[in-house]
């Protein structure tokens, strides 16, 4: 909610031609972009939250509407509902936006008196690790959200250039980190999203259910944090000429090197953490 009330403030009053791939400005553009959002990263996290919540909840129209809303969700991976070179709003959006919105309605149902597990403590040292070390590697982004850039910010800007220009893949010069949104942000967002629920795996009591999501978490945080390198890596180090390589991307699903890793990984942090035979023991 609070990253959704940033990107319409800055999107409200910063012209397009200074954020990324968007034409509509004030209140249009800011509510466009916000339903963008709704639609990524939010659905893919929307997609957890259901998995954590549906036991809560009770009545037989429960799992056709859960279906239902892992569908909607689920459509944001749908080639050409979400597309980086046009981030207005479009029609398709609303697939899944609604599914996000449906999930919102769940939640709060779900939340009926009674008694809920306790979060699991096992690994919340390597979530800290691991979630200082993206709220550092996010902070140009955290900025660009806001509206400025880390020149003038005390230590900050003396380790990530914000304002400099620098040339952009296509070749035309721009600054290298852009108000706005950025990709970068969503995989921040994401390995938050992905360290936080994990604690609460243990209180989902069907096993299939805790497995599929168990391994559903492990892969969103590795996919978070290979997007949060990936845009780090390109405007960080690809833009002060340090390298001409670059992460390669994996925004979208696809049959490639880069994502085979990224399931290899992600197997790797579910054995290691994310497994009922980690918690069992």
């Amino acid at each position: 909610m609070a990253d959704a009330i940033a990107i319409f403030i800055t999107y409200w009053r910063i012209p397009p031609g200074e954020t990324y791939h968007v034409s509509l400005s004030g209140f249009d553009g800011a509510a466009s972009r916000v339903v963008v959002f709704l639609c990524f990263p939010t659905a893919l996290a929307a997609i957890a939250i259901l998995g954590l919540i549906v036991e809560r909840l009770r009545g037989h129209w429960v799992l056709p509407v859960s279906l239902i809303a892992l569908l909607l969700c689920a459509s944001v991976a749908w080639p050409g509902i979400i597309d980086e070179r046009d981030l207005d709003v479009k029609w398709s959006n609303a697939l899944p936006a609604a599914g996000v919105l449906v999930v919102l309605v769940l939640s709060f149902l779900a939340r009926a008196p009674g008694p809920v597990p306790a979060p699991s403590r096992a690994g919340d040292l390597a979530r800290l690790a691991v979630g200082g070390l993206a709220i550092f590697a996010a902070a140009p982004y955290i900025a660009a959200e806001l509206g400025f850039f880390l020149d003038k910010v005390p230590l900050l800007g003396s380790i990530f250039i914000t304002g400099k220009i620098a040339p952009e893949p296509d070749g035309h010069l721009a600054h290298a980190v852009h108000h706005g949104h950025h990709h970068g942000m969503d995989g921040f967002l994401l390995t938050l999203t992905a360290l936080i629920l994990s604690r609460a795996l243990g209180a989902v009591r069907t096993g299939w259910l805790r497995a599929a999501l168990g391994g559903y978490l492990a892969l969103m945080l590795v996919y978070g944090l290979t997007n949060l390198v990936n845009d780090l890596w390109g405007e960080q180090i690809v833009k002060r000429g340090w390298s001409d390589w670059e992460v390669p991307s994996v925004l979208h699903p696809s049959l490639s090197l880069a994502w085979a890793a990224m399931l290899v990984a992600a197997a790797v942090f579910y054995a290691a953490f994310f497994s009922a035979a980690r918690r069992r023991a």
